[in-house]
C-alpha cells in the first residue's frame, strides 16, 4: 500500500518537501485531504505540500498527480491532470505531459525489476491555473512503476497463450481525498 499525504496551505515551500517530518509541517501551516480550504491572500494561488513513500513489499513510484476539478458556468464538469513530481531524468513536454518510464516487466516469467522508478517522491507544487473566484478540488493520485497484471501470472501458471488484446501489464495507482477550495 503506497502511503500519501497532501496538505493545502497558502505559504508551503520547496524545503518543506524535504522537512523529516512532513506530517508536522503539512498541520501546523495548511489542512489535510478531506478537508475545505477558505480564501487565502490576495492574488495568491494554494501551495500542495505532497509525500508519497512506496509499499514496502511493492513497487517503486513512477509519477505524483494532482487532479484538479470544477464545474463549468453550464453545469458540466472539467478536469486537468498536473505531473507535479516524478522519477527517472524526464521532462515535462510543452503541454505539460511526460513520457512513460521504460518497463522492466518481463511478461514471459511473470517479474519486473524496481531498478526504476523511486521508493518516495515528494513536492510543494502551486496552482498555475488558479482563480481565487472559483470552487475547485483537488486530489493526488500516485503511479507506480508497470508491474505483471494478474493475467500475466496466470498465463505463467496455467502454461497459456492469451489472446494480445488481453493487457499482460499494469500501473497500480493511490489516489487520495480531495481538498476543496470554497470562493467566498
Amino acid at each position: 500500500r503506497v502511503v500519501v499525504r497532501v496538505f493545502a496551505g497558502w505559504d508551503f515551500n520547496s524545503e518543506d518537501a524535504l522537512a523529516p517530518d512532513i506530517a508536522a509541517v503539512g498541520y501546523g501551516r495548511g489542512v489535510p485531504m478531506g478537508s475545505v480550504l477558505r480564501q487565502g491572500p490576495p492574488g495568491v494561488a494554494p501551495r500542495f505540500l505532497i509525500a508519497a513513500a512506496r509499499d514496502s513489499a511493492g513497487a517503486n513510484l513512477d509519477r505524483i498527480q494532482v487532479v484538479k476539478g470544477w464545474l463549468e458556468s453550464d453545469g458540466s464538469t472539467s478536469e486537468r491532470i498536473y505531473n507535479v513530481s516524478w522519477s527517472g531524468d524526464r521532462s515535462l513536454d510543452t503541454a505539460g505531459r511526460l513520457l512513460p518510464l521504460v518497463s522492466t516487466v518481463h511478461v514471459d516469467t511473470a517479474s519486473w525489476s524496481n531498478s526504476i522508478g523511486e521508493p518516495q517522491l515528494s513536492t510543494v507544487w502551486q496552482d498555475p491555473d488558479f482563480d481565487p473566484d472559483e470552487g475547485v478540488f483537488y486530489y493526488v493520485r500516485v503511479l507506480e512503476i508497470p508491474t505483471p497484471r494478474w493475467t500475466a501470472y496466470d498465463a505463467l501458471r496455467f502454461g497459456v497463450t492469451l489472446p494480445p488484446e488481453v493487457p499482460m501489464v499494469t500501473q497500480e495507482r493511490a489516489y487520495t481525498s480531495p481538498i476543496w477550495y470554497m470562493a467566498d
